[in-house]
């Protein structure tokens, strides 16, 4: 069984259907992310999305980045991702592209930074410092917001929570086959994320089974 890894053509290409099949509440999450982000960012403003994957966050901020005369970051250290990326905003000006690992990058102080189903592929020992450090690096009315798997429920409902994600991927198409594939493939790779870390004024927005999504205020 080989480990899930972003660095393949294939799930780079298929990449957002996939997620629109493992996960049937993402648009509705993402375009929460997107309100969420238009009560924060002021005019000439920066918007981060760290762990940009093929920039549909990006995409979906556009017409406020327009508005508002405000640009966006896409930081994503994938390199076939990259290249979505690049042939994707091309010919928006208002868009860089990143190529790097939040773990060590330097980054400008923004207004917003987006971190969307991207803490759970960092290592545990490494999070703690990369929260740390966007908070420390958010502009003073800004906000940082999290969206990402959790494991907060212990017991037989924990159990529940893990058959009800496998139920809504079937139920989006999946098979059984590619669904435990999948999850095998993501042993060591994909850990879920302690929102303790994100600190005691974390507000939660969001929450459906295993994920959960919170905002920071700078």
């Amino acid at each position: 069984m080989n480990s899930w890894t972003f660095e393949t053509p294939e799930i780079a290409a298929g990449f957002d259907d996939h997620v629109r099949e493992q996960l049937p509440w993402y648009d509705m999450v993402t375009d929460a992310v997107v309100y969420i982000v238009r009560n924060y960012l002021t005019e000439g403003n920066r918007v981060v999305d760290v762990g940009a994957s093929t920039g549909n966050m990006v995409d979906k901020l556009m017409p406020l980045l327009l508005e508002r005369k405000a640009y966006a970051v896409a930081l994503e250290k994938s390199h076939t991702m990259v290249e979505v990326l690049t042939r994707r905003f091309e010919n928006h000006h208002n868009v860089s592209i990143m190529q790097d690992d939040i773990r060590s990058c330097g980054l400008e102080p923004a207004q917003v930074y987006v971190v969307f189903l991207t803490m759970m592929f960092i290592p545990v020992h490494e999070r703690q410092r990369v929260i740390d450090y966007l908070r420390a690096n958010l502009l003073k009315g800004g906000v940082l917001v999290v969206v990402d798997k959790v494991c907060d429920h212990g017991g037989y409902f924990a159990t529940v929570l893990k058959r009800l994600g496998m139920h809504w991927k079937i139920q989006q198409g999946a098979s059984l086959g590619d669904v435990t594939t999948k999850e095998m493939s993501l042993a060591g790779v994909q850990i879920p994320f302690d929102p303790s870390m994100l600190g005691a004024d974390a507000k939660q927005f969001f929450r459906m089974g295993e994920f959960a999504g919170w905002v920071m205020e700078g």
